[in-house]
C-alpha cells in the first residue's frame, strides 16, 4: 500500500478526485484529499504539510493545475515525500509565478472566463466555465462544477515560488491535450524540463474529472519509483 496526497487547483476542492480516489483505494493504496484555502500559496503550502504529517510513512504528491505549485512547496526539506505527479499543472521553478510561466505559453480562449474582483478574489464565468475547464465533459457535471467553484485569491496566481522541489524528486507528468485554459505546449515544456514520466491524454483541464482511470494509472506508475527513491 502507498500514501498518495492529491491536492487541487484553483476555483475548485478536493472532490475533483473522487473518481481518482475509488480507483487508487480500489488498488490497495492510501489516498487523502487536501481542500486548499486558496488564499496565498504559503497559506495553501501549509495546509497541505499539515495533512501530510498525518500520513505515517512516505507519501508521494499530486497536483492538479495550482496544485502543482503548492506541491513542489510542500515537498521542500520534507523527507516524507518521495515522488511528484503533476496533473495538468505548473511545475514552477525559484521566483516563478503561475502569471509569469502563463505568459510563456499560448494564449488560450479559457483564460477570458476568468474574473477578477476589486477585493483581489478570483472566480471563473459560469455560463464560461464549461468550455474552459471540462469541454469533454457533460454540460450538467460542468453546471454543477461551476455552481460549487471555490474563489481564488489572486495572490495565488502572482506570488514567486521558491527552488521547484521537481529538482530533487522523480516526477510524473499527465499532460491534457486539449486543455483550453493551460497551453498544452506549456505542459510540455514543463514535462521536459522535470525529467517527468509523460502520459498524454486527449482530455480537457479537468483529466482527473474525465480521464480518472488513466490519472491514477499515472499514479500508480510514479508510487513504485517513488518508493524505490524513499
Amino acid at each position: 500500500m502507498a500514501n498518495v496526497v492529491l491536492v487541487h487547483g484553483a476555483w475548485s476542492d478536493g472532490s475533483v478526485w473522487q473518481a481518482v480516489i475509488a480507483d487508487l483505494q480500489e488498488k490497495g493504496h492510501h489516498a487523502l484529499a487536501v481542500q486548499l484555502p486558496l488564499t496565498s500559496p504559503a497559506d495553501d503550502i501549509a495546509c497541505t504539510r499539515r495533512q501530510i504529517a498525518t500520513v505515517d510513512g512516505p507519501v508521494t504528491l499530486v497536483g492538479h493545475s495550482c496544485g502543482g505549485v503548492v506541491i513542489s512547496g510542500a515537498a521542500q526539506e520534507n523527507d516524507q515525500v518521495t515522488g511528484l505527479v503533476f496533473v495538468a499543472a505548473y511545475a514552477p521553478d525559484e521566483a516563478e509565478t503561475i502569471a509569469t510561466l502563463s505568459a510563456r505559453g499560448a494564449a488560450t480562449r479559457g483564460r477570458a472566463a476568468i474574473r477578477f474582483s476589486e477585493d483581489g478574489w478570483t472566480t471563473l464565468d459560469p455560463d464560461l466555465f464549461g468550455g474552459a475547464l471540462g469541454a469533454d465533459l457533460p454540460a450538467a457535471t460542468t453546471r454543477v462544477l461551476a455552481t460549487v467553484q471555490k474563489p481564488t485569491h489572486g495572490a495565488c496566481f502572482s506570488t514567486p515560488s521558491g527552488r521547484g522541489a521537481w529538482h530533487d524528486l522523480p516526477c510524473a507528468y499527465v499532460l491534457s491535450a486539449n486543455d483550453q485554459i493551460l497551453d498544452p505546449g506549456l505542459q510540455r515544456w514543463f514535462a521536459e524540463r522535470t525529467g517527468a514520466t509523460v502520459t498524454e491524454l486527449r482530455s480537457s483541464h479537468l483529466s482527473p474529472v474525465s480521464h480518472p482511470a488513466e490519472v491514477a494509472g499515472a499514479i500508480c506508475g510514479m508510487v513504485g519509483d517513488g518508493a524505490a527513491a524513499g
